[in-house]
């Protein structure tokens, strides 16, 4: 079964996330086959915006901490990330639901952000003895200045769209019902302008960018591999599959 879903609009790829029973977590196929649609979507020239989404209720509950795969990655975490670091075109995030973990923190590498009014963020990562990712230690402290980076980051604390939008990590909210119809219309604006343009302007806001991205990416991924199987970790993972629903498989 594939773990996302492509469809293409007028010079937009419109990719979903689409493990709504999980709500849409990440699980290594997943990783496989985002990294291979934005590789995709980056050479194709038909293909001149990419709007990221989230099947059913849930934007993304991050990590799948429950899901067991003999699947070997072709890409991985890190790959995935570079995928999403280098794409050179525009990167729309449309926040339909709950992000959680890299449900979160992948709104750091989209250009724009557009979020439900009833959508919310969380990064748990201090709850279960982990670290931030996704680059997310360098890109929210930019977006959202380093207090409130420091503390949507460490404290585990939600927030929702509102404050995500006060804080700069989000460039609008739109009513549920509306979010996909305001993302495609914000895509299709900058689909309707010159590759070539686009292209030239990404490149200069991105390209001094994207080694300090990748260094920070590099020190998490790290990180994670030092804090994983810690004893708070063990601790919140064991916590975490007693107390779960069965049907939802995931943080």
């Amino acid at each position: 079964m594939n773990q996302i879903t492509i469809e293409d609009n007028a010079g937009v790829r419109i990719v979903t996330m689409n493990r709504p029973k999980a709500l849409n977590a990440l699980n290594t196929e997943m990783m496989d086959e985002l990294a291979e649609s934005f590789l995709a979507a980056a050479t194709e020239d038909s293909i001149k915006v990419l709007v990221l989404t989230g099947a059913g209720r849930a934007f993304s509950a991050g990590a799948d901490l429950a899901g067991r795969s003999d699947y070997k990655p072709k890409h991985g975490l890190k790959g995935m990330i570079e995928s999403m670091i280098d794409f050179p075109k525009p990167f729309i995030a449309a926040v339909n639901g709950l992000g959680v973990g890299y449900g979160a923190t992948v709104c750091g590498l989209a250009d724009m952000v557009i979020m439900a009014q009833n959508a919310r963020l969380r990064a748990p990562f201090s709850a279960l003895g982990l670290t931030a990712e996704l680059a997310s230690t360098f890109t929210f402290p930019r977006l959202m200045g380093r207090q409130n980076a420091s503390w949507f980051l460490m404290s585990a604390e939600w927030m929702d769209s509102q404050q995500c939008k006060d804080t700069g990590l989000a460039q609008s909210v739109v009513p549920d019902e509306t979010l996909h119809e305001e993302a495609l219309n914000r895509a299709a604006t900058l689909a309707a302008l010159p590759l070539a343009s686009l292209l030239t302007t990404k490149a200069n806001i991105m390209d001094p960018l994207r080694d300090q991205m990748k260094a920070a990416m590099r020190s998490e991924n790290k990180g994670l591999d030092t804090l994983s199987g810690g004893a708070a970790n063990r601790e919140a993972i064991s916590a975490f599959m007693e107390k779960r629903d069965p049907d939802f498989t995931s943080l």
